[in-house]
């Protein structure tokens, strides 16, 4: 058996190519969509994609499954489980719809379907034997059921959906669903589809896989015991806010959509284009690292570092996906951004620009201020806007302060005053830097950014406040 991990550190995704190399056969679970690394590891092992599985319609990333599909001709095997309302609406390619209990080949390699619903109603998992080696499974791909330390959100098709009702029916699934998995030997190897920083889970690990003793263990899911309400009253509690885009994932992914099997060249704009549509209300995105963007900035413009892991998400917060949008950023980083915002579906991306060089008006400069100023602000009035999520928020915060999420804050722009001084800040900065720049671009005036946050405030020893 040939395995590899591919992870994607912009989104903590975990995808696997797993290749049987005395029949010359490979299958990818849960691709992402720039699918040239699986095409690649096919070529490098004389290897045939010749199945793409899925374990449920993913809501954060935009599967690579039919990019891979129209590519190598390989079938994809998804979810028939879930009821109505959560079947694969796809045409034009060939689908292998599977059950419980499903069993199919690849190669010499045996994967058995296993529904594990609680994250979405439809969600599987997959258990490999490499049957040469062994009769009995050694690999577990959990997708998002187990993870690492954690176990899939129930709450997201209600948070980010809209799908009311949702979480207390996906929590009382994930509590029967646990209880298989407890089932099953401890030596299994678990592989999920994310670590550490995805919004899929709230306090996923950063090792890439685990085994089912290990999870038994360690993981919190699993020391509840038949608590089945303590269970659901923690799986729901302080989940994190999720990324807009999640909905639009969660379509996409369950319909016909766009299939771009090479990532695109973005297009260089020259001055009087970039003006021309910028006038006209197409959104820039400054990759810039937040202190060359407060050095000099385009007045609307939003900041969006490149070296941050999550910069699609990041943008996906202030865009819809039917607006074109533009990059400020050097010509080296395109290919990378690129592939970053394909892989949430953000494919309108008009062009770039690589400098402020090519703005008609006047740059702008961020109006920083200190711990002590911010302070003494403060004591005289001064609203402070804390813009982390409210976990975080809850966890220790400045007195007074008002916790408005930097990714909803165009949606409670009447929570912020134009007419008086206020303080942003956030953990170190990166959020505030975004933020800043989504009020200057809403027309706000009177902005101050503590770049330093909470990271700074607690280094200082400074008090704080717990919970609302």
């Amino acid at each position: 058996m040939h395995f590899e991990l591919i992870y994607d550190k912009s989104l903590a995704h975990a995808s696997y190519f797993i290749g049987c190399q005395k029949v010359g056969v490979a299958a990818i679970i849960d691709p992402k969509r720039d699918v040239d690394v699986y095409i690649e590891m096919a070529k490098k092992n004389n290897m045939k994609i010749t199945h793409v599985l899925e374990t449920h319609i993913h809501a954060d990333f935009l599967a690579g499954s039919r990019e891979i599909s129209k590519l190598t001709g390989a079938k994809m095997y998804v979810s028939d489980e879930g009821g109505e309302g959560w079947e694969y609406e796809i045409t034009g390619f060939p689908l292998v719809k599977l059950k419980h209990k499903d069993e199919f080949m690849v190669g010499n390699l045996k994967f058995e379907v296993i529904h594990t619903p609680g994250h979405t109603p439809e969600s599987i998992s997959f258990l490999l034997t490499d049957t040469p080696a062994s009769p009995e499974p050694v690999m577990y791909f959990t997708g998002d059921f187990v993870f690492v330390g954690d176990i899939g959100r129930p709450d997201l098709l209600e948070k980010a959906a809209g799908i009311m009702g949702t979480a207390d029916a996906g929590a009382i699934q994930m509590y029967d669903s646990i209880k298989s998995f407890n089932e099953l030997p401890n030596h299994i190897q678990v592989w999920p589809a994310h670590g550490a920083g995805s919004a899929c889970g709230k306090a996923l690990g950063s090792v890439p896989s685990s085994t089912v003793g290990y999870e038994k263990l360690r993981n919190w899911a699993f020391q509840y015991g038949d608590d089945k309400q303590g269970f659901i009253d923690y799986l729901l509690l302080d989940q994190p806010e999720p990324p807009k885009y999640f909905a639009m994932m969660k379509s996409l992914n369950k319909i016909d959509r766009r299939v771009i099997t090479e990532v695109p060249k973005l297009k260089s704009l020259s001055s009087s284009e970039f003006n021309e549509s910028f006038s006209k209300g197409v959104k820039l995105f400054d990759a810039r690292e937040k202190q060359d963007f407060a050095k000099g900035f385009i007045p609307g413009s939003i900041n969006a570092p490149a070296s941050d892991n999550f910069f699609a998400t990041k943008i996906s917060l202030y865009v819809n996906y039917n607006e074109d949008i533009m990059l400020l950023a050097d010509e080296s980083q395109l290919d990378e951004l690129t592939r970053k915002l394909m892989r949430i579906g953000l494919d309108n991306v008009k062009g770039f620009i690589s400098s402020t060089d090519a703005y008609d008006g006047e740059l702008e400069k961020v109006n920083f201020v200190s711990m002590e100023e911010m302070e003494s602000l403060k004591n005289q009035g001064t609203l402070v806007v804390d813009l982390r999520g409210v976990s975080e928020y809850k966890e220790g915060h400045v007195e007074g302060a008002k916790n408005v999420y930097f990714g909803t804050i165009e949606d409670n722009l009447d929570q912020i005053p134009k007419d008086k001084k206020v303080i942003v800040h956030c953990q170190s900065g990166h959020r505030a830097s975004i933020a800043y720049s989504v009020l200057v671009k809403n027309g706000y005036t009177n902005i101050l950014n503590f770049s330093g946050g909470m990271n700074e405030w607690l280094k200082k020893d400074k008090p704080v406040v717990l919970g609302k």
